[in-house]
């Protein structure tokens, strides 16, 4: 019989160290305190509220991962996951919020912008300046590349011309990441990406969207009439922009996988708890092997949704591959949270497909993680073309 090396266990993907769990808690207890009471007055008015956003600045929760030396919080990657997935089990809207400056913003700005930039820009999103990243137009959604905006070279800045569509966060943005294409003979190698801060002379926010879900996350048209921004505010290099927003938006899937899971979970608990309390044929419905079945399914698919997004936060912090899992983890997230909120919505019978519940809103709020940051169909190409090169 050979000797073999005893070795522990290994732990569990959702196995979280001390200081995750203490992080995880503070901001469970932020959303369930002080973001609940508030999440269906949102929703109908369309609108966050602006005590709440200062609040989420005052916890650190809009610069998790920007290192303490630019006044953030000096946390990783894993930490924002965690942070989205627990807002999320409130309030969808609220998460979207703080994913988008963490994943995206945060995320491109600590990787590709001048130490000059970080240290004019960072101290004030860390303290009171919501950003917003704007990639998408009328004409290129899952092209995004297919961009009509264009920026001229004018000496000492650009000109920046064009319209921008569906952008998150931008009715409260103080600072956008905006991408325009600076040599459109270059194709997808003339896209360039600029800061542009919002009181720029050419630049204004335009109409804001009525939409289904995600309400009182802020989704508007950004348009620029020759807007003028410094060349001290191109990120990266002139016709890097393209590289910047594919690798951003890898990372930014994983947090809409974080989103998703944290919805289905709080689909799940709203299940849950109305099962033991609903009352039929003299007892409650969870006793009835129907709803158990439901209540099981969810929870078996919540469970691996969150692992599999676990995983991908893990290998990106370990600074492993991870833009197959980060496909994999949002396409599968995105189709369990729709699941399980609609599942709920069974479960609650009745009264589920009210507005006096919160579940009707987490099935309208699921729709969306099917579309934004990448459709269904283009992580499906992501994973099979990975899967072919590997083969």
């Amino acid at each position: 019989m050979l000797a073999t090396e005893k070795r522990s266990a290994p732990l569990p993907l959702t196995c979280l160290s001390e200081e995750e769990k203490m992080f995880q808690s503070s901001v469970r207890k932020f959303a369930r305190e002080r973001l609940a009471p508030y999440v269906r007055e949102m929703d109908e008015a369309g609108v966050f509220r602006k005590d709440l956003l200062k609040e989420f600045f005052d916890l650190g929760l809009m610069a998790i991962d920007v290192p303490e030396q630019y006044e953030g919080q000096g946390g990783y990657f894993f930490q924002s996951i965690l942070a989205i997935e627990e807002l999320a089990k409130v309030d969808p809207s609220a998460a979207v919020i703080v994913d988008v400056q963490n994943t995206l913003f945060n995320n491109a700005i600590q990787r590709w912008a001048s130490e000059e930039q970080k240290r004019k820009y960072f101290p004030r999103l860390a303290k009171d300046t919501v950003a917003s990243y704007a990639l998408s137009e009328a004409g290129s959604g899952s092209d995004a590349f297919a961009m009509a905006t264009r920026a001229i070279d004018a000496g000492d800045h650009f000109r920046i011309t064009g319209r921008k569509l569906w952008i998150t966060n931008a009715a409260e943005a103080g600072l956008f990441l905006l991408f325009a294409n600076a040599n459109p003979e270059a194709g997808y190698k003339g896209i360039t990406a600029f800061l542009i801060e919002r009181e720029f002379p050419g630049f204004k926010v335009g109409k804001k969207e009525d939409k289904l879900g995600i309400r009182s996350s802020s989704t508007c048209e950004l348009i620029l009439d020759d807007c003028r921004v410094p060349k001290a505010n191109v990120v990266g290099e002139i016709g890097k922009g393209y590289k910047i927003a594919i690798e951003t938006l890898n990372e930014g899937r994983i947090g809409i996988g974080s989103q998703m899971v944290g919805l289905a979970q709080g689909a799940l608990d709203h299940a849950l708890q109305y099962s033991k309390q609903r009352k039929q044929f003299g007892k409650p419905i969870s006793e009835f092997q129907g709803v158990q079945f439901d209540l099981a399914e969810m929870a078996v698919e919540v469970e691996a949704a969150r692992l599999m997004v676990y995983n991908a936060a893990r290998l990106r912090d370990a600074g492993l591959p991870f833009v197959t899992e980060a496909a994999m983890c949002k396409y599968f997230a995105s189709q369990v949270a729709e699941r399980a909120a609609s599942r709920a919505v069974e479960v609650l019978g009745g009264v589920g497909f009210t507005k006096d519940y919160p579940v009707e809103k987490l099935y309208r709020d699921a729709k969306i993680g099917r579309i934004y940051e990448g459709t269904s169909n283009m992580q499906r190409v992501t994973i099979a073309k990975q899967m072919l090169k590997d083969g």
